[in-house]
């Protein structure tokens, strides 16, 4: 599978929705705290591949086509810096902030390992809610590296009733030993947001059928005055 990495800035920049033969674009911005790995998760999930260092997070927008339920997609998966709680607030950055405006959906992360970045992720959730007031965005729980279980720090029954009382699905996965648990993760909230996203164009495509009025023939409007014409001056000669 062909992986598009579009820009490495703090900006971030639109992918053309013509890449897609659909013309359908997913957006999806996975956030949560330093070092819980985001970034292996983003890229285990778009390539298959696992690497274990990476540079310090600076918000990378990567983007890949998808196949969802046999229509081919556009994906786009916004990696975004590490947050950070001091105190009772959550300091996110500009970047995660606009990460979170600019999305379709949210993946929030935790390390198993870290239960600080559990705990920052009912403030992330919190955030994300504020922002989509209409909770159209939908948002899962990610629990990574729950093959380190010799410095385990987060059960997972405590991730679970996270996710219930915050309504989100939540899933316990491995970047760097089952791809397909990190797959399924992300390709189940594709689907959810392609549903979304399916009636409004189901819409113009009904809107695109409906045939146009035609318009007037020249020649034909002509042939049909002349008609009328000839007849008036028949009755008019008649009289």
């Amino acid at each position: 599978m062909k992986m598009r990495l579009i820009q490495n800035m703090s900006t971030i920049a639109e992918y053309p929705a013509t890449e897609s033969p659909s013309g359908r674009v997913i957006k999806i911005a996975v956030i949560g705290g330093s070092g819980v790995g985001k970034t292996a998760l983003v890229v285990r999930f778009l390539t298959r591949r696992f690497i274990g260092d990476y540079e310090r997070n600076a918000g990378t927008l990567y983007s890949r086509q998808i196949q969802i339920d046999g229509e081919q997609v556009a994906i786009q998966v916004q990696d975004t810096p590490g947050d950070q709680v001091n105190g009772h607030n959550l300091n996110s950055n500009e970047q995660v902030k606009r990460s979170i405006q600019w999305a379709d959906a949210v993946v929030l992360v935790y390390s198993i390992t870290d239960c600080k970045s559990f705990e920052i992720i009912s403030h992330l959730h919190q955030q994300v809610r504020h922002t989509h007031a209409d909770n159209r965005v939908p948002i899962i729980i990610v629990a990574n590296k729950v093959d380190l279980l010799h410095v385990k720090e987060v059960e997972p029954h405590h991730g679970q009733k996270l996710a219930n009382m915050l309504g989100c699905t939540f899933y316990e996965v491995s970047a760097s030993e089952n791809y397909n648990d990190v797959y399924n993760a992300f390709h189940v909230l594709c689907k959810e947001i392609s549903k979304q996203q399916a009636p409004v164009n189901t819409e113009k495509r009904r809107s695109s059928l409906i045939p146009r009025p035609k318009s007037p023939n020249m020649q034909d409007l002509k042939r049909r005055f002349k008609q009328a014409l000839s007849a008036k001056v028949r009755t008019v000669t008649s009289v």
